[in-house]
């Protein structure tokens, strides 16, 4: 029953995370987890001097038995004396999550997969296929460029099987500025071509072939369509080998439109700094959903002003949480406590200003927080 408190620590669906890595980590891995970025901060400087630092020294810190705001080198030898396994059970077990839908296409071989996140979280987790991820998976076996549209697209398919979404970082990789409509037959073999002839010989397979990312596009909506599965789509804030400014997600509108009269559910992850455009994209399509995810850390103090955003327009039945958590246990902590206290912030002043009674309220967090994710996942009762 409602209360005159928001009932905000429901449990939660993290319906994009990752895995965390199940070993030690010294300082300088530590922080390379806490970036971006693919270079370490300038010499004399500390990830730990930013945004998402002070908020990890400021609550993490005292769930390792350490006061707040104890420096980054304490907190990392912290954490190596607890060890790797109690950190990250002690952290996940606190996030009060419902389900974990884990993205097992980044980093696989270093990180946690599907049954051992459930085991350290103590909650089911599920998992999402990254297109790309299985495409160079395929590309490595030593088939030719003209067996790789057949065999991609039925290993996709026999992964499928299993998960509970799929997801495209088509904007990490050629951006959504590209031409959204099916490739030809002859546009994949000759895309294929160029990436083998390009890569092959070299020992790499990092796919950035527009005409092949556009097949994997497709193949991957043809098996939503037809599994009733969400697709996820990376969307901004990311990696910096992105084009930040061709990664606003209306660019990909003739797309969205499309998977709308095929019936498929798209969710755009973290968005950031295209909050507002996820979120009006979500208003007029019946298929696109929308989250703020794992910017909400970096942004520390800032990140109410975030979901201010991801809230002016979006239908309230659109929102998802997630943490987009990888690596580090402390983002999937950071994540929901950051995720419930600005959202928490937000309807408080709804209620301040009579916009909103907190009845209306808590209907809000229970759709964000869990229902949402559960209509368009297939993650049961």
């Amino acid at each position: 029953m409602p209360t005159d408190e928001i009932a905000i620590d429901i449990p939660l669906i993290d319906h994009h995370c990752h895995g965390v890595v199940p070993q030690d980590l010294d300082q300088t891995k530590f922080e390379a987890l806490m970036s971006e970025s693919y270079r370490p901060p300038p010499p004399g400087t500390s990830q730990f001097d930013k945004p998402l630092g002070l908020i990890v020294r400021r609550f993490c810190a005292p769930m390792l038995d350490l006061e707040p705001f104890c420096t980054g080198e304490e907190y990392v030898e912290r954490r190596k004396v607890l060890g790797a396994e109690e950190v990250n059970r002690r952290l996940l077990t606190a996030c009060g999550l419902s389900d974990l839908v884990v993205d097992t296409g980044h980093r696989s071989d270093s990180i946690a997969d599907v049954p051992m996140m459930a085991d350290l979280a103590g909650r089911p987790s599920h998992e999402v296929v990254r297109i790309e991820a299985v495409a160079e998976q395929v590309a490595r076996t030593g088939v030719s460029a003209a067996e790789f549209p057949r065999a991609f697209a039925d290993e996709l398919a026999e992964r499928a099987k299993t998960a509970v979404g799929l997801k495209t970082i088509v904007a990490y990789r050629v951006t959504f500025d590209i031409d959204q409509t099916p490739p030809t037959k002859d546009e994949i073999a000759k895309g294929t071509d160029r990436w083998f002839s390009a890569n092959m010989s070299a020992g790499k397979v990092r796919l950035g072939e527009v005409d092949v990312v556009r097949h994997g596009l497709w193949v991957g909506a043809e098996l939503c369509r037809d599994l009733k599965l969400p697709l996820q789509i990376h969307v901004g804030f990311g990696d910096p080998d992105i084009y930040m400014h061709a990664c606003d997600p209306t660019h990909f509108t003739d797309y969205l439109r499309a998977m709308e009269a095929w019936e498929v559910n798209c969710t755009l992850l973290h968005n950031y700094p295209f909050q507002r455009e996820a979120a009006w994209l979500a208003e007029i399509f019946q298929n696109v959903y929308y989250d703020v995810g794992v910017i909400l850390n970096f942004a520390g103090p800032q990140a109410a002003s975030i979901m201010g955003e991801a809230l002016e327009m979006g239908p309230f039945t659109k929102q998802l949480y997630s943490s987009d958590a990888f690596g580090l246990t402390e983002l999937y902590y950071l994540g929901q406590l950051q995720f419930r206290r600005v959202l928490k912030q937000q309807l408080d002043r709804w209620i301040a200003e009579d916009m909103c009674n907190v009845a209306e309220a808590d209907r809000i967090v229970a759709m964000i927080a869990t229902q949402n994710s559960r209509r368009i996942y297939s993650l049961g009762d």
